[in-house]
């Protein structure tokens, strides 16, 4: 135990952020990391517990969390960063973007603040980086296996750093210009700097990782050519179909998915050049976000930096709660009312509000038809269901309508098509326990086989597929 007393003594203290009129002028990251000093308090509020729900139950990476807290509190950070390596590949990710699990999880948190875990977990991977201890890892020795990855998000890239230092030589192919997936074009700058990913895949490459952008494997080259060289295949090309709103109007301009249009404003911020006619932008309109998820804030955040005169968020289902319910106790992930920073930064929330329709004005978006909902259990089922509560209709102007409403399935592309893979009941790619698919030598990994999930479960299931193809190709030795 770092102190017997410091879940006690000393309170949590969150790091700073830019005033919110400030850091909305630009898309870099804004919050401002704590001292060491203060990591080092923060890190000795954990109580070192009998069963740490953090990492058993929280952390699907099962990281250790209360041994790292504890090498931060006597000062040996280099040892709490070899621990933090052991679990996670990309710490300094997870630490910004992660909605810590770990910290519902943590004892403290039946009762109190939890424990900084998430902030702590960032300032050790940044100082490593600083000291210069995060150094390439190549493998000692060379299995003359060939492995080729399909798709560089999270999930793609823990699985090919795993595989290339268990001494296979690894090929990663990305049909986008640049490598990263999610973490690139789908995550806001100011949530996720480029740079970030940008180091961690230099150390890759020094470790013998080759990395493939703008291919696009199915249509630039045939998976079976893939098949003739290469030992094993993993595909890991997450769920990109973005589930649509089809009502009347969904035809006008104007109205676009949130990952479009999020992933646009990446490119703009790397300097990518747009044709005119097809930027999104939300300088002076009235923007509606549809969907009150993670993603549908980002789209909030990425409004405001863009100048928009009024944004509005609506959700389906019913306001949250505020604190815990009696049916959703600790330790498992609450299901209450948060604030992310973009809505901190300016936003109207309307929750129990259904699409009917969208008007429009010279085949352009105008505003949306709308209708109040009232959520009742279903005595027969158990299940909440909806019913529209009479005279509730109400118009909401946008010129700007951004639909945040989740991910269908996996893109059913010439890839899948050619390797003639078998899907599941939702679309995605069915695999085996083992994580292979229907063709031999084929493995699937991450949001194409599970469906659009955290970042720290594509890691984890990208270490856990490199674990089964590993014992795939030794076994074929």
């Amino acid at each position: 135990m770092s102190k017997i007393s410091g879940f006690i003594d000393i309170k949590r203290q969150e790091p700073g952020k830019q005033e919110v009129a400030n850091r909305i002028r630009h898309f870099r990251e804004f919050e401002t990391p704590l001292p060491y000093e203060t990591l080092i308090d923060q890190a000795a509020r954990c109580m070192d517990c009998g069963i740490p729900y953090c990492h058993a139950c929280g952390c699907p990476l099962g990281n250790l969390i209360p041994d790292w807290n504890n090498m931060v509190h006597r000062g040996h950070w280099q040892r709490a960063l070899e621990l933090l390596h052991a679990t996670n590949n990309f710490p300094e990710i997870t630490g910004r973007i992660c909605p810590a699990l770990c910290e519902s999880a943590c004892s403290l948190a039946i009762n109190q603040e939890p424990v900084l875990i998430k902030h702590i977990e960032l300032q050790i991977a940044e100082k490593g980086w600083q000291e210069g201890w995060i150094k390439p890892q190549p493998a000692s020795v060379n299995s003359n296996k060939r492995v080729a990855i399909i798709g560089s998000g999270p999930a793609g890239l823990s699985a090919a750093q795993q595989l290339v230092r268990g001494g296979h030589s690894v090929v990663v192919f990305e049909k986008s210009n640049r490598i990263g997936g999610l973490l690139r074009y789908g995550i806001p700058d100011f949530k996720l700097e480029k740079w970030v990913i940008d180091r961690r895949l230099a150390q890759m490459q020094s470790e013998g990782v080759i990395f493939e952008p703008d291919v696009d494997v199915g249509v630039d080259i045939s998976p079976h050519y893939l098949s003739r060289n290469f030992d094993a295949i993993i595909i890991a090309t997450g769920e990109s179909v973005a589930r649509d709103l089809n009502v009347p109007g969904r035809e006008h301009k104007g109205i676009h998915f949130a990952m479009d249009y999020l992933s646009q404003q990446n490119r703009r911020n790397n300097g990518e050049s747009i044709p005119a006619e097809k930027i999104i932008d939300a300088k002076n309109k009235h923007v509606v976000v549809i969907g009150g998820g993670d993603t549908g804030a980002d789209c909030i955040g990425t409004a405001q930096r863009q100048g928009a005169r009024r944004i509005t968020q609506i959700e389906l289902l019913r306001q949250p709660p505020t604190e815990r319910t009696s049916d959703n106790p600790w330790p498992y992930w609450p299901k209450i009312l948060r604030t992310s920073s973009s809505h901190a930064e300016g936003c109207q929330r309307l929750w129990s509000i259904l699409t009917k329709s969208f008007a429009g004005k010279n085949q352009h978006v105008a505003s949306l038809q709308c209708v109040k909902l009232d959520w009742q259990k279903d005595p027969q089922t158990d299940n909440q269901k909806y019913s529209e509560i009479p005279g509730s209709e109400f118009e909401l102007k946008a010129d700007l309508v951004l639909i945040a409403t989740g991910f269908s399935h996996t893109e059913h592309s010439p890839l899948l098509q050619k390797l003639a893979l078998e899907k599941n009941a939702k679309g995605n790619i069915k695999v085996d326990s083992k994580g292979m698919t229907c063709a031999s030598g084929v493995f699937a990994v991450g949001d194409c086989v599970c469906g659009a999930s955290l970042v720290v479960n594509a890691i984890q299931q990208g270490r856990a597929i490199a674990k089964r193809v590993h014992q795939f190709l030794t076994s074929k030795t």
